[in-house]
Formats: C-alpha cells, sequence, structure tokens
C-alpha cells in the first residue's frame, strides 16, 4: 500500500468523481483507476461502487475513509518535523453568510496574530448544501443556524437559541410601538434573504399557517446590504438579531415588538463522527466552545498560541 493511493483514494471520496479527482491531481484518469484497481486488490475489497458516472462508498471504502485520514495527517506533521518546519495547516469551514460576517472577523484576528502559516477557506452556504459537503469531506466544520440538526454521521459540538426578529430603522413610525399586529408589519416593504433553509423559509411556513403571506420588495443574501436598506428607513427584515446587534448601522435599527409572534433557531457547529480532528479543527472548536462559555475555554481543547500548527 503507498501513500499516494491513499490520497488519491481521499480525494475520490472528497469529490465523488474519479474524472474530477484525477483533474485536481495531476493524472489521467485511466493513471488514477490503476491505483485504485490496485490498492482494492492488495486489500481483498471493493472501495466503490461505480454506476456510470455515480460514485459511492462501500462499507469498506468508508472504513478505509477513516482509518487512512489519520495516517496521512501524521505523515504530514513527520515530514514537517523532519524538515524542520511547521506542517502546512489548513481549516475549511462551512458556514451560513450571516455567521460568518458576524464571527468571523474576530477568529480571522486571532489566527493572523497566533497562527500566521493556517490557512483559511470559508464556503457560504445553506445548511443542507454545507452539510452535504461535510458528508463527502469538502469542508472540515460546518457552522449553521437552523432547527435542530441530527445525523449518526455527524458530531454536534453545541448548540444554542438565537432569537430571529422583525427589524426597523428607528425612524420607522413602528420603531416606538409595542405589540404591532403581525398582519399590519407584513404589509411593510420587506428587504429579506433567498428562500434557502432556516428563517426564511420558517417564517413562510409560520404565515402560510396563519393563513398570511409576505412578498418582499428585494431578496438577496447580503445581510449587510439588508441592514443598510432597513436602516435608510426603505423597509423592513426579518432576521437574527445576533446579525442586528454586531451590525456597523446598530445605533440606527429597531427591533419590533410584534404581537404574539416569537422564532428561534439554533446556532449549531459540526464535525463528521469519522474526521481526524487536526490542530486547526481543534483550534476552531475551542474558540468557538470558549465563546459559549463567555471566554472561559474548555480544558480539553485548549491549545497554547505557542504551540505551532
Amino acid at each position: 500500500m503507498e501513500l499516494r493511493q491513499l490520497r488519491s483514494f481521499l480525494k475520490i471520496t472528497e469529490v465523488l468523481s474519479f474524472s474530477e479527482a484525477a483533474k485536481e491531481m495531476g493524472y489521467s484518469q485511466s493513471a488514477l483507476s490503476v491505483q485504485i484497481h490496485s490498492l482494492e486488490q492488495e486489500l481483498g475489497v471493493k472501495l466503490f461502487d461505480r454506476l456510470g458516472r455515480q460514485v459511492t462508498l462501500t462499507p469498506p471504502g468508508q472504513e478505509l475513509v477513516r482509518r487512512a485520514q489519520p495516517i496521512l495527517q501524521q505523515v504530514d506533521e513527520l515530514e514537517g518535523v523532519m524538515h524542520d518546519r511547521p506542517p502546512a495547516a489548513a481549516l475549511r469551514l462551512g458556514m451560513i453568510e450571516s455567521l460568518c460576517k458576524a464571527r468571523m472577523p474576530q477568529l480571522v484576528d486571532y489566527v493572523s496574530r497566533h497562527y500566521p502559516h493556517l490557512h483559511l477557506t470559508i464556503t457560504i452556504d445553506s445548511p443542507s448544501v454545507l452539510l452535504d459537503a461535510l458528508n463527502h469531506n469538502k469542508v472540515d466544520l460546518v457552522y449553521v443556524l437552523d432547527k435542530p440538526l441530527y445525523d449518526t454521521k455527524w458530531v454536534k459540538v453545541f448548540q444554542k437559541r438565537e432569537n430571529i426578529v422583525f427589524v426597523a430603522s428607528k425612524e420607522s413610525p413602528l420603531a416606538t410601538r409595542k405589540d404591532i399586529p403581525l398582519e399590519e408589519v407584513i404589509r411593510q416593504p420587506f428587504f429579506l434573504t433567498e428562500k434557502a433553509d432556516n428563517y426564511r423559509l420558517s417564517l413562510d411556513q409560520h404565515l402560510a399557517a396563519r393563513q398570511l403571506a409576505l412578498d418582499p420588495l428585494l431578496e438577496v443574501s447580503d445581510t449587510g446590504f439588508i441592514l443598510d436598506m432597513v436602516q435608510r428607513n426603505l423597509g423592513l427584515s426579518f432576521l437574527p438579531q445576533y446579525v442586528v446587534e454586531n451590525s456597523i448601522y446598530r445605533d440606527r435599527l429597531q427591533v419590533l415588538s410584534v404581537q404574539d409572534f416569537r422564532m428561534y433557531m439554533y446556532r449549531q457547529l459540526f464535525y463528521h463522527k469519522d474526521k481526524w480532528l487536526t490542530q486547526a479543527m481543534k483550534l476552531f472548536l475551542s474558540m468557538a466552545e470558549g465563546e459559549q462559555r463567555n471566554g472561559k475555554r474548555k480544558n480539553r481543547l485548549k491549545i497554547s498560541p505557542e504551540k505551532p500548527l
């Protein structure tokens, strides 16, 4: 068994395509197929089921993923020690847009000061797309806001409830009122995130259950742009409260008091149960859990800033 075979195998499991894996690794597709065929013969098992262009892992293939990842991680660390250099460190995060804007500036500032060799890659998408990427090893960690999510393939690091609120400019006539009827609120012009998972979907479902509907003036994924429009008193929006509180416009915004209306979503952080926890992943987990405990980090994931990644 050769390391290059294991690297090729893991790349295929990441992209679920022999042709795409070959392209990314600089092999011909036939050369990559020969590597995997040789690996299967040596192990005496079938690693992939191939039906046309669709590639899925067999149970032995799933077990090899679990065992191969820590092996290659340790090899990379050993090569760094032998060459008297810190091993290359990378962290692939999957996040929804609102969490990225609210939480990432602090992480980037910390990493730039203490771990300058760490390479961060952030994928912004909906929770369902990001969790699918987690299942296919395209991201290391997924940080989303949604209803409570569960799967035996994932480890949930934490879950924290967040308020989802209607927000207006402080210049809006609604800003100073209490217990505003929901029917009156949704008649206003609205700037909303696009229809997808999480809070926008939950709002549409809640309104439909009350035989109501909201026709927004504009739909866009950029919450910063939305709040810019709201603070100009051009309309209302419906967003996580942490987005409002972290906005540069927070002093010009007002969370509305809406009669008989409460909505919550849950901030959740996941990694795959078969994923080898790299130092970079432990760093993010430590910071995230520390945030959950008001800056007090769990000892079991404590990382010294002096320890190289």
